[in-house]
């Protein structure tokens, strides 16, 4: 690899495992495959290759950039752009056969703008209070997409805030709105091909079966939407025993480094800015051309650590914009070049998501998102 001595490998072979193995817990249920900002972190372009390569149907995105973008890249697959329709986009939407979801008159007055006729997935607000239609106002939206023939409703579908709360309520609660707005729907003749609910909590859950037994009610088609999952991390589940299928996925991000400059300092000299890292014995200090710039979090700061040949070397010092320095002193026989590893696994050792969430005080999620695209990614196996 030429350039800056920073890169993530991605592994093509973890990313269709976990695909593979969410598929088969969704059992009749199809997948939407998220690959939004930036698949997670993982490189979306390449991420949606695999993925449909390896039989996904369905991409999700956030928005139609995002799915212009996936759609240079897969052309022959779905596309469902997750957070509505800005007015100006439906001509691209037509164009590329992206499929927005919608839950304000707005949007569906953009939808049938063109008089040309289009897909749409109506969203419900079942309690998030982020997108959707809530139940009071679902009438009165109904109304208007019936009097626009040029839209179809292929699918409907909700969104849960707490699927990893196995023992919550609000999951029943949330469920039973969906239920009522799939019954309001259909009784006004209309007939989604689609119903969706839920994420990675829901799915590793086994919460497909009620989406798959709402759909098959209507005579319509289930989906879920896993996210993280694919990339080898769930939600920290509380509530109740973690779903045994969580431990068989396998994380697909591998975020490295190589050793630019070594130097030894003594007793009592700093390292870094603010002299926040002081020496208490001769301290050899490794550097890193990686920094808070490239999404490593100044909160690791004296905190986090790095693998170097197997072992663990802390974070001496603050974390700067460009540059990372750890402290290697008890890690024998480093050189200039050596590979070192921010996120992943290195002989016996492994640091993940989780441990630098855990640190930053945030999610995985975060994490891997913050992961910048100056920050090469390179499909593997």
């Amino acid at each position: 690899m030429s350039g800056r001595p920073v890169w993530a490998e991605i592994s093509r072979s973890k990313l269709l495992h976990n695909f593979h193995l969410l598929r088969a817990q969704a059992g009749s249920a199809e997948l939407v495959a998220v690959v939004k900002a930036n698949a997670y972190g993982h490189g979306n372009l390449a991420c949606a290759q695999a993925l449909v390569a390896g039989g996904a149907i369905w991409l999700g995105v956030t928005s139609v950039e995002e799915g212009l973008a996936v759609r240079a890249a897969c052309p022959n697959t779905e596309i469902l752009a997750m957070c509505g329709l800005w007015p100006g986009e439906v001509e691209a939407v037509l164009a590329q056969r992206i499929t927005p979801v919608v839950w304000e008159t707005v949007h569906l007055e953009e939808a049938a703008r063109t008089g040309r006729p289009a897909n749409v997935h109506l969203e419900i607000d079942t309690g998030m209070s982020r997108q959707g239609v809530r139940l009071a106002e679902l009438p009165a939206l109904l109304d208007r997409l019936q009097a626009m023939p040029v839209l179809r409703l292929e699918g409907v579908l909700t969104h849960f805030h707490s699927p990893e709360v196995l023992d919550s309520p609000a999951n029943d609660a949330q469920f039973a709105q969906f239920v009522t707005a799939i019954d309001t729907i259909y009784a006004r003749g209309l007939r989604p091909k689609w119903i969706h609910a839920g994420n990675s909590a829901s799915l590793l859950d086994a919460g497909a079966n009620k989406v798959v037994e709402l759909a098959e009610k209507h005579g319509a088609e289930a989906m879920l939407r896993p996210g993280l999952a694919l990339y080898g991390y769930v939600p920290r589940f509380t509530g109740g025993a973690k779903p045994a299928i969580a431990d068989e996925l396998k994380p697909v991000l591998a975020w490295k480094a190589r050793i630019a400059s070594l130097r030894t300092i003594e007793p009592g000299e700093i390292a870094g800015y603010n002299a926040t890292f002081r020496a208490t014995r001769p301290t050899r200090l490794a550097l890193l051309r990686v920094g808070y710039a490239d999404g490593l979090s100044r909160l690791l700061s004296n905190r986090g650590a790095v693998l170097v040949r197997g072992r663990r070397a802390p974070i001496a010092g603050r974390i700067s914009m460009d540059l990372t320095i750890v402290d290697v002193t008890d890690v024998p026989g480093v050189e200039i070049g050596d590979e070192v590893v921010l996120i992943g696994e290195q002989g016996r050792e492994r640091i993940t998501a989780y441990e630098h969430a855990d640190l930053a005080g945030t999610i995985p999620y975060e994490i891997l998102c913050s992961i910048n695209v100056r920050v090469p990614r390179l499909m593997v196996d």
